[in-house]
């Protein structure tokens, strides 16, 4: 059966194609090992070829056993397999940040690595229809909008996540019928993060008040909201293009290609009378495309700095400016909206793996090092 929802998931999303290199993220746990086992089988059916990486972020005291049990079931199955050690507390005080956070960073940096090494236009996460509805959650208790109602998408970018219309009580049955006995992470029953607690503590208590089948009453909640942001998404699309001047100096996902120059500024210019003639809704999501193509993200723009964004170019006042954090500027002049990136070095999303103990790339039973800096 979940073989079947797989394969349906996979199509319906358009996920993989012919020929397709996909880089697995595999932990060791039933999710990313269902998913290893499932798209191996696939594979040959529907010819593309995989790969592992898996990191050992040096917490978990059976970090290597995990590493371990992964890199055996690659060897069984032919499969090319690449590890990562990592010192993710070491590196969250260095950089200042979570745990969490800094283990997510390191994880898709080397994800990215490892697809870029082999050629793979694809990298496969495990998130499940579960992992879906509490990301909803948590984003609905730090007040989202509909983004954050949409969930994780089933396929972002070269990001694809096959499990995602799975449910967990799904993948742990296929584990005990395939007798795969995956690594169980411990701190999963640890309620220190707000995940643990919305997965352990509140859908279990909205289960058993209110709604006993929530996760699949959100999932569809999910569902109806992606399809309206992608219409929103098509609109702003085109009228992006309608009152785009010009763009400068857009930075490329790579490094200084594509002309890119890190000493020049880069920019994007509005025609501000056809954006003041826009739905509000419309004005921001705009607003939020230029912040994208400059940094490449728009994590720390919160609502407040968009309010005040639309309000400076709503006001119509010529040779006024407005920065809204420490990285973005906004400037009304020439009856043009210019959006610029203050400082360069906060613009890429690459970042150095100071704490990373080595790269082992295990290949013929070979184990090469690769000290990143």
């Amino acid at each position: 059966m979940i073989r079947k929802k797989v394969l349906e998931t996979i199509k319906q999303y358009n996920l993989i194609e012919p020929k397709d290199k996909i880089v697995l993220g595999v932990s060791g746990g039933p999710d990313s090992m269902s998913m290893l086992i499932i798209l191996n089988e696939l594979s040959k059916i529907l010819d593309f070829n995989i790969y592992v990486a898996h990191i050992n972020h040096g917490i978990r005291q059976n970090a290597e056993i995990d590493e371990e049990y992964v890199k055996k079931w690659c060897q069984k199955l032919g499969i090319e397999f690449f590890a990562l050690h990592a010192n993710v507390l070491e590196l969250a005080k260095e950089k200042k940040l979570g745990v969490e956070e800094t283990g997510r960073k390191v994880r898709y940096d080397f994800f990215e690595e490892i697809a870029l090494k082999v050629g793979a236009q694809k990298i496969a996460i495990a998130h499940n229809k579960n992992d879906n509805v509490e990301t909803i959650i948590m984003n609905m208790l730090r007040g989202s909008g509909t983004k954050g109602l949409c969930g994780i998408e089933p396929k972002q970018g070269k990001y694809i996540r096959p499990l995602i219309e799975i449910e967990r009580s799904e993948i742990e049955e296929f584990c005990k019928q395939e007798d795969l006995d995956p690594r169980i992470d411990e701190s999963n029953f640890e309620n220190e993060y707000t995940r643990n607690k919305i997965r352990n503590i509140v859908i279990p208590y909205i289960k058993n008040e209110f709604n006993p089948n929530i996760i699949n009453t959100v999932s569809r909640l999910s569902n109806i909201v992606r399809e309206e942001e992608e219409y929103i998404n098509k609109q702003t699309e085109n009228e992006y293009k309608n009152i785009l001047v010009e763009e400068i100096n857009l930075p490329s996902l790579e490094y200084n290609k594509d002309g890119y120059n890190k000493n020049q500024e880069s920019k994007v210019v509005l025609n501000l009378k056809e954006f003041n003639k826009l739905p509000k809704i419309i004005e921001k999501k705009i607003l939020l495309t230029a912040i994208q193509k400059i940094f490449g993200t728009v994590n720390g723009i919160e609502k407040v700095h968009l309010e005040d964004m639309l309000k400076l170019c709503n006001n119509n006042i010529g040779n006024k400016f407005l920065t809204p954090n420490k990285n973005l500027k906004i400037v009304i002049k020439n009856k043009q909206i210019h959006i610029s990136c203050i400082k360069w070095s906060i613009r890429s999303n690459r970042w150095k793996h100071s704490c990373y103990k080595d790269i082992s790339f295990f290949k013929n039973y070979c184990k090469l090092k690769n000290h990143m800096l």
